[in-house]
């Protein structure tokens, strides 16, 4: 059976400009026998634009699905199980945003779970005061290797031990939006062995919010209103969403070079920030940048962002603004992995080369939890969505060895447009 066409040029029609109506849903089946009103979708269904979804080319067979559609929040809502054998299935959105962690099904079980995905485009529509134009975005790291971040198409990467999907519903999502801003700690890291706290935030959420990473590597509060990320999230924002907010290991560089400071620019570039998005109706958080890895002699950690995070603190309390302070909690929790066990929580590009600033998968899942505990710490209304399981205490980190979220596989490189 195939999609319902009006649906289907309704929604590549709109373009980035609407959503398509609240209660129109896409829906897809990847088993043998479709149900009435799916689009059956056979194994080697690769995307093409003309049919507006497929399976993507230049990666392993099944494991990435992409749909086109205009930006906004969508409820994803699967069936997962196998009737032959039990199933293990993770699931993660657009660049590698880490949706259901290894979902068990027994042969024959049926299990439905459902979760919200933010697809964005770099247009930036005219609103009252705000010109428009576009996210000035990194040529070419956002254009090639993160272009799935930006394009018209919601991406589900499908994997696990044994993933086992049987159907698929997506239908626009009118919920809150958590935003983050920040650098490469949190920006969505486009493959193995890097990734950050952003992308794993997801999955600690109900799907009752949609989390829009806007972060991007090597940059600052003065990048974010330079290139105009700022002003993309104020298009997006609505009254009532949360913007997370951290940054420091770049505005470093700006002493060297004389252009800025801890107490001074950096202070007045949060100030502009908190007072843009106070200005429509949403909450500014600020949050202190985590600390890199390091240690001394003596196996004491050895802070390296001691005066941003002093400023960002400083910024909090004087604007009012709740503050996470993500740069004490993640040295507690390099200080419980121990000066050995915290080279596991951070990238290793290559055999002997540890990256002591970027995280890998089970760096980043810590640091997300850890996030999530500030969330309910500086009790933000964001919090009420957290999953009703969650615990953690970053003086006592989850064992290395538990960790389970598989490695996503290697996809193509795809150029913006295509």
């Amino acid at each position: 059976m195939s999609m319902k066409p009006t649906l289907l040029a309704a929604l590549l029609l709109a373009g980035c400009a609407a959503q398509p109506p609240a209660n129109d849903a896409l829906r897809f089946a990847f088993n043998d026998a479709a149900p009435g009103g799916y689009t059956q979708v056979a194994p080697g269904t690769l995307y093409d634009a003309a049919r507006g979804y497929g399976f993507e080319p230049g990666a392993a067979p099944g494991s990435y699905f992409s749909v086109d559609l205009p930006e906004g929040n969508y409820r994803v809502t699967v069936s997962l199980g196998d009737d032959a054998r039990p199933a293990s299935t993770t699931i993660k959105s657009e660049l590698r945003r880490l949706m259901l962690e290894n979902v068990q099904t027994a042969a024959g079980e049926q299990m439905e779970r459902s979760f919200i995905v933010n697809v964005r485009t770099p247009q930036i529509p005219a609103l009252a005061g705000i010109a428009p134009g576009q996210v000035n975005i990194n040529v070419p790291r956002e254009t090639v290797a993160e272009a799935w971040a930006w394009d018209k198409r919601l991406t589900l990467e499908l994997n696990g031990a044994h993933p086992a999907v049987r159907t698929l519903t997506i239908v626009p999502a009118q919920v809150p939006t958590l935003f983050l801003l920040g650098d490469s700690t949190v920006s969505d890291q486009p493959g193995e062995p890097y990734n950050s706290w952003g992308q794993m935030l997801p999955r600690f959420f109900k799907p009752s919010i949609a989390v829009a990473n806007y972060a991007q590597s090597g940059e600052t509060y003065r990048d974010s209103l330079a290139k105009r990320r700022i002003d993309k999230i104020l298009t997006q924002l609505k009254p009532g969403d949360t913007v997370l907010m951290q940054y420091g290991h770049n505005d470093q560089k700006q002493i060297a070079t004389g252009k800025g400071g801890p107490f001074t620019t950096y202070k007045a570039e949060i100030k502009t920030h908190v007072e843009m998005i106070r200005a429509r109706g949403g909450l500014p958080v600020i949050v202190s940048s985590v600390e890199r890895r390091r240690f001394d002699a003596a196996g004491n950690v050895v802070p390296t962002l001691t005066d941003y995070a002093e400023a960002a603190r400083q910024s909090a309390q004087e604007l009012g603004a709740p503050f996470i302070d993500l740069n004490a909690m993640s040295k507690t929790l390099y200080a419980a992995l121990g000066v050995e066990g915290s080279k596991a929580a951070f990238a290793l590009p290559e055999p002997g080369r540890l990256d002591n600033t970027h995280h890998n998968p089970y760096g980043s899942y810590e640091l997300a939890k850890t996030v999530v505990l500030g969330m309910r710490l500086a009790k933000l209304p964001v919090a009420s969505h957290v999953v009703d399981d969650f615990a953690f205490d970053p003086a006592h980190p989850d064992p290395v060895a538990a960790f389970a979220v598989p490695p996503s596989p290697t996809r193509a490189e795809r150029p913006a447009g295509q």
